[in-house]
């Protein structure tokens, strides 16, 4: 029809949604359901993962995908006027280390993930005016290994003496209050149709061995919502109590690093690590949330003296504590130059757990053609690179990669009693089905 306006692109509606929030960072916005339209519900679908696992109703992405413009048409309908019915999630288990059944997370159904990647989209566009920049979890454009930096720069410009607190929340997703969850909310988002959404998602129950359950607190951990939600709820009940209550009253510098439910405060001064540390169990508390007593600790890091350093002050001898943030495990040790420098290694549970997985596998796939073997195991040797393949870390990787192919060759071993995979045989496979190089992928800034 001539003169008839095109449709906003959801880009616009975001950068529109952001500028009103930023402009109004102290106003609670109760008008955001309109924007979310049916070209929005196409970019929901685009940016959701299709080969995830399936939901409740067992309907896979590509039997979504057959009808979607009708599929999206009518989940937008029940969307607006409220006759959505958020189904229940499917509880589903993974790795994790120290605990017997894993780690469990839920799966929602397809077009359930469609709709929360729409709803998180526009809270998104609010929330990021809000947020503080120690926040690093789940939000675009920011990465552990930004938060991995930080730490690096801010221990040493602590010149080599500092106190870590490392807080570790009990089952965080899953005790999270619905109550404080909503007060939280309440400060920023009152649209009805967004709220009555989120309520359901809160609500809609877990199934797990045929039984569906009702919880009264937690938001699942695995649904595109969640992390949302976790970054919001721990925005205000630490965040900004860490800024605006903690830091006021301590003597020295003070700085916290947050991913998710994971956190880290560094502190320049003993006493200011000692009395925070006694002030978290209480202000975790207040919100329903609680502090493993055993991995919830203050230590010290400083860097090892040196000789000079020693022989004035023997009594200050004392053999620097380590510690282990986003998979990595921090200590002191020396550059290339011989000065002292925070360094990161692997993890020795990431790097138990990772190889668990992959030795696993082999086992599992082991009487299937190698080529495709091949095929399958290079993007998750890539995968592990990718992340901690940094500055520092470039031995234990290589060790990695070097169990990798150990393990791949002990399972092709097994094929067979007579045609044995013996290293002279697995060195000529290694030259046709090369694994990836080991390079570093990731430079911070310490170098």
């Amino acid at each position: 029809m001539a003169g008839t306006l095109s449709p906003i692109p959801v880009s616009t509606k975001l950068h529109r949604i952001a500028t009103v929030a930023k402009e109004v960072s102290e106003r609670v916005l109760t008008t955001l359901a309109h924007h979310i339209d049916v070209p929005f519900l196409h970019e929901a679908y685009r940016r959701t993962r299709k080969d995830g696992a399936v939901g409740v109703d067992g309907q896979t992405a590509a039997d979504y995908a057959e009808h979607l413009e009708e599929n999206l048409k009518a989940l937008l309908d029940r969307f607006k006027s409220g006759t959505y019915h958020a189904p229940p999630v499917r509880r589903a288990y993974i790795p994790k280390a120290g605990s017997a059944t894993g780690r469990p997370i839920g799966v929602p159904t397809f077009e359930d993930k469609v709709l929360q990647r729409a709803v998180a989209m526009v809270m998104e566009a609010v929330y990021e005016q809000d947020f503080l920049d120690c926040s690093y979890g789940f939000r675009p454009k920011r990465s552990p290994h930004q938060a991995l930096d930080a730490i690096w720069h801010t221990v040493m410009d602590m010149r080599g003496s500092c106190w870590v607190i490392k807080i570790d929340i009990q089952q965080c997703f899953d005790t999270v209050d619905h109550q404080h969850l909503r007060s939280f909310l309440d400060h920023r988002i009152r649209d009805g149709v967004v709220r009555r959404m989120i309520d359901k998602w809160l609500k809609a129950g877990v199934l797990e061995e045929g039984r569906i359950t009702y919880p009264e607190a937690g938001t699942p951990q695995g649904s595109g919502i969640s992390p949302l939600l976790m970054n919001v709820f721990m925005h205000h009940g630490l965040d900004l109590w860490v800024e605006h209550v903690v830091k006021p009253h301590c003597e020295g510098r003070v700085a916290l690093y947050r991913f998710a439910d994971d956190a880290l405060i560094v502190c320049a001064s003993e006493r200011d690590a000692q009395r925070i540390r006694v002030a978290l169990p209480k202000r975790c508390a207040k919100y329903g949330l609680t502090l493993h007593p055993d991995k919830t600790r203050v230590l010290r890091f400083t860097r090892p003296l040196y000789p000079q350093e020693a022989r004035r002050l023997p009594q200050a001898e004392v053999k620097p504590e380590t510690f282990e943030f986003l998979g990595f495990t921090h200590y002191w040790g020396r550059s290339q130059k011989g000065a002292w420098v925070v360094q990161r290694k692997t993890a020795a549970t990431r790097f138990t757990r990772s190889l668990k997985r992959i030795a696993e596998w082999c086992r599992i796939h082991r009487h299937y053609p190698v080529a495709w073997q091949h095929e399958q195991l290079v993007p998750k040797v890539r995968g592990h690179f990718t992340y901690y393949a940094i500055t520092g870390n470039l031995r234990t990787v290589q060790t990695f990669r070097f169990a990798v192919e150990h393990v791949w060759r002990k399972w092709l071993n097994r094929r067979s009693q007579r045609h044995g995979m013996t290293w002279e045989r697995f060195a000529r496979l290694r030259l046709r089905y090369p694994l990836p190089a080991v390079r570093v992928v990731r430079s911070p800034a310490m170098t």
